[in-house]
């Protein structure tokens, strides 16, 4: 049974005890990419306006249980303020009485910020009391976070299973919404670009894919490893052999189901991954045992391209090559830009999801142009897998038990 809206609920008045995912990357001068703190607030400002009073409940980084001063949610404020356009309460920790009772205390159209959730040691171990003490922080508990919903935690499940009333917050039921319409009912033709330097997570992920998409484009560490299975040289490349045998597995069952899964014909190689070094393009059977694959090559992209403009619906996760660094950017960000373009047209429903996808896309500049674009990371991985979501069973259960 699907989850109840949290927008389908009268909130005025109400406390609403929000699971967010404002774990943002940190840099030495404060916050790096705050897309997530800039979404979730989009979501929470209609519900201020009603009235609402919103406690948020979030993590940032990994204390592990402990008190960590670089950790604190209190660095997440300024930019919670900006975003929402309205002061932010901080409170110094996140469960019992003193923030349950600051919480009660709260006007309409206030917001209190709860230290950092991994602050305590009963979060990752979902320990049923913490979850308790979290769910009397609001009239309903929320959870906004599908990012975090392949976690067991406190937060995502023990709060939600002892709250007397649920929902899932606006950016929660766009994922479920955009997630499910790309995966379970996609239009055709259908592509997936997968790519990134992980093997491992991809790999049920394309098992799950392949009776679904018609074609699938891989490239980055993936897309070295099915070469690398088939018996290429790929230089000094990045490789995890021990996947061979389950990505020769991969072919077979894709052969069968009529899914083809192309890799690059060449690639721009290098030396070594940095600035200013000697890039170069070669052909497939052209790496030389001291070079690395750094990116998708000229050819590729543009059979890459041809495909994408003639695809309905487009999954990507994970970029082509090593976006960070300047010349290896260059395949991601040309098929990025044309699946921006397709869409910007009304072509085709794309959508894309990963912390690397979403950072790939936002140095591109058109992550604004893709239809949905997933905040969640591993979940996204997880979901495509098919595999269950603790947070998303809770709720589940939760409004099958109602």
């Amino acid at each position: 049974m699907a989850p109840t809206p949290l927008t389908s609920l009268d909130v005025a008045g109400k406390r609403l005890a929000v699971r967010a995912d404002l774990n943002v990357p940190l840099t030495h001068e404060g916050l790096g990419d705050t897309t997530r703190i800039a979404r979730f607030a989009e979501g929470m400002k209609p519900l201020l306006d009603q009235g609402a009073r919103i406690v948020v409940l979030t993590h940032l980084g990994r204390p592990e249980g402990e008190l960590t001063p670089r950790l604190t949610t209190e660095r997440l404020k300024p930019a919670l303020e900006r975003a929402l356009r309205r002061p932010v309460i901080f409170n110094d920790t996140c469960a019992g009485p003193l923030v349950e009772r600051t919480s009660e205390l709260m006007e309409p159209g206030e917001v209190m910020l709860c230290e950092n959730l991994r602050f305590e040691r009963g979060e990752e171990r979902n320990d049923p009391s913490l979850g308790a003490q979290l769910a009397r922080l609001g009239d309903v508990y929320v959870n906004d976070a599908f990012s975090c919903c392949h976690r067991g935690h406190a937060s995502t499940t023990s709060a939600v299973l002892a709250a007397d009333r649920v929902a899932a917050g606006p950016l929660f039921m766009q994922e479920l919404s955009a997630l499910g319409g790309a995966l379970t009912d996609p239009q055709y033709p259908s592509v997936a670009l997968i790519g990134g330097g992980s093997v491992a997570p991809r790999l049920g992920v394309l098992k799950r894919l392949v009776p679904k998409i018609d074609t699938i484009l891989l490239g980055g560490g993936l897309a070295n490893a099915f070469l690398f299975a088939r018996g290429y040289s790929i230089g000094r490349s990045f490789i995890e052999p021990e996947h061979a045998e389950e990505i020769l597995e991969i072919s077979a069952l894709a052969m069968v189901a009529g899914c083809e899964i192309m890799l690059p014909e060449d690639f721009v190689v290098a030396a070594f991954q940095r600035r200013g070094v000697n890039a170069y393009p070669v052909p497939l059977g052209g790496i030389r045992a001291n070079r690395r694959i750094l990116d998708i090559g000229p050819n590729t992209v543009a059979r890459y391209r041809e495909i994408l403009r003639g695809a309905r619906t487009i999954l990507w996760n994970g970029p082509m090559g090593t976006y960070e660094t300047p010349p290896f950017d260059a395949g991601t960000n040309a098929l990025a830009q044309t699946v921006a373009e397709q869409s910007r047209a009304g072509l085709c429903v794309s959508v894309a999801g990963g912390a690397d996808t979403m950072a790939a896309l936002n140095a591109a500049g058109v992550m604004n142009d893709f239809t949905h674009v997933s905040t969640a990371g591993g979940a996204f991985l997880e979901w495509l897998e098919g595999r269950p979501l603790p947070g998303l069973s809770a709720l589940e259960r939760k409004e099958h038990a109602a």
